[in-house]
């Protein structure tokens, strides 16, 4: 890893860890709750502790002027809910644009196992060969999604292990993926890779079941989270990024962190 990579990876977590909090819905289901006031959304998760936030290149101009000196990273491509198959992701830029707009690194999503799978592997290869040119960190959202894969499985993990194994693999720096629901699970994932492991948020729930899930993913060794919608979408946005960072990066219980952020537990 050159110089560059680790000066920008310090840019965008705390002593290798990382609370980022990824906001690039707006191109896959639109100005959803949480997203229409982007500037405010932001300014209330960094002033919560975010070490990052995530978009699309478009709306940087909205996120540095409100990220109280946390670290920007851009993403390169996507995909909608209103379109023929939300898993077909597509490059939506290049490492030049994101450095374009102040970008501290760039991530890239590929659904490992469904029938995108070799163009994104490809278009992810790609993007990690520009991206040493200069230096650019690239977080990999690497998810096991497809046709042949169910996440109820009793083998869904080494499916997940597998794809976080394939970012470091091509070249990748950090890898995003999903939890696969127990500390003890996702503990093969974590061995999968010597890259950071970050686990993703998912479908928006209580914040008891969003703090057991970072501390169970903690304690199997992740790195932290890339959590967007239990976050963006709460109603207090600065709370529970304050709360998820108290476990990431305080090694704070769940209960603990929940307390100290003066959220209720909820019934």
């Amino acid at each position: 890893m050159n110089t560059g990579t680790r000066a920008r990876l310090d840019r965008i977590g705390t002593d290798g860890q990382y609370v980022i909090v990824p906001m690039d819905h707006g191109i896959t289901m639109g100005a959803v709750t949480g997203l229409k006031d982007l500037e405010g959304t932001v300014d209330a998760i960094t002033r919560g502790g975010a070490d990052a936030v995530l978009t699309q290149r478009g709306v940087a101009d909205r996120v540095h002027p409100n990220k109280n000196g946390a670290g920007y990273i851009a993403h390169l491509n996507g995909s909608t809910t209103i379109g023929p198959d939300e898993n077909d992701k597509r490059t939506t830029g290049t490492v030049e644009d994101a450095i374009r707009v102040g970008a501290d690194a760039v991530s890239f999503h590929i659904n490992v196992g469904s029938t995108y799978e070799r163009e994104q592997i490809a278009a992810l290869s790609e993007l990690t060969t520009e991206a040493k040119r200069y230096g650019m960190p690239v977080l990999a959202m690497a998810y096991a999604r497809g046709p042949d894969i169910d996440p109820e499985a009793d083998d869904y993990n080494q499916y997940v292990g597998h794809a976080v194994r394939l970012a470091e693999e091509l070249g990748s720096d950090v890898v995003k993926t999903g939890y696969t629901g127990d500390a003890e699970s996702f503990q093969h994932v974590v061995e999968s890779t010597s890259l950071p492991v970050v686990i993703a948020g998912g479908a928006k729930g209580t914040d008891e079941e969003t703090l057991d899930m970072v501390r169970g993913a903690v304690d199997a060794g992740a790195a932290g989270v890339s959590m967007g919608r239990s976050i963006f979408q709460h109603e207090d946005p600065e709370k529970i990024t304050r709360a998820v960072a108290s476990v990431v990066h305080d090694d704070a219980e769940a209960a603990d962190a929940l307390r100290e952020a003066e959220l209720s537990a909820q019934v």
